[in-house]
């Protein structure tokens, strides 16, 4: 892998996909939106070309976005997400899905919902076996926060994944676009990811904010 993989983003026309792609090209990334309507993506395209002076962004399908990525990240919505891996699942032999599903079940979604088994994501490396690194992120960064690029991100991404190389890469990746990513465990913790994520949208709902984050204190003092 080279030191800035190509990077596909399924759902890549969505908030959080969109939101995502823009700070990843900004950062010099050279991204592939996946998405099955072609229009949007284009659309997609040429909104994030707008903001960034030669932007390395283009778009295609579902499969054929995965089989470019070097780093695949599903940023769908999670009824679509099974169906969605299911449909890409040779493309990701041998890579890196960062996965930043959130279970919510409208309309309480600021109810903690999470599935049979605990984990959306963990569901998701079982189901692709070991030739796939599946890692946990994004989930608690709100969309339109990532989309101002010269704001900065005042939250932290918890990453969580059996790889720990495979988690290290998404670090990086989360770095280069300003944000600072934690070591979170294995894949089983995402199930906490996840459901903050209605526990934040709740706080926001309560406290007439928008963005609401997560942040992780004392590490310096606590590191070893």
């Amino acid at each position: 892998m080279t030191n800035k993989p190509v990077i596909s983003i399924l759902g890549g026309t969505g908030a959080q996909g969109s939101a995502l792609a823009l700070r990843w090209v900004n950062a010099g990334y050279s991204v592939v939106i996946g998405s099955r309507n072609a229009q949007k993506a284009a659309k997609a395209c040429e909104e994030i070309s707008r903001q960034v002076e030669k932007a390395n962004i283009s778009h295609d399908n579902y499969a054929a976005a995965a089989d470019k990525g070097e780093v695949v990240v599903l940023c769908v919505p999670y009824a679509s997400q099974r169906e969605t891996v299911e449909s890409v699942r040779e493309a990701l032999e041998g890579k890196i899905l960062i996965d930043a599903t959130v279970p919510l079940v409208p309309p309480k979604v600021a109810r903690v919902q999470l599935p049979e088994g605990g984990s959306a994501v963990a569901a998701i490396q079982a189901m692709l076996g070991d030739s796939v690194k599946v890692v946990s992120a994004f989930q608690n960064v709100a969309a339109h926060v990532l989309s101002e690029l010269s704001s900065p991100v005042e939250c932290d991404v918890l990453v969580c994944g059996n790889d720990v190389d495979a988690r290290e890469t998404v670090i990086k990746l989360a770095g280069d676009i300003g944000m600072r990513a934690i070591h979170a465990g294995p894949i089983g913790n995402s199930a906490a990811a996840e459901a903050l994520t209605s526990i934040l949208i709740s706080i926001n709902s309560r406290y007439k904010v928008s963005g609401a984050g997560v942040r992780i204190t004392r590490l310096d003092t606590d590191k070893k």
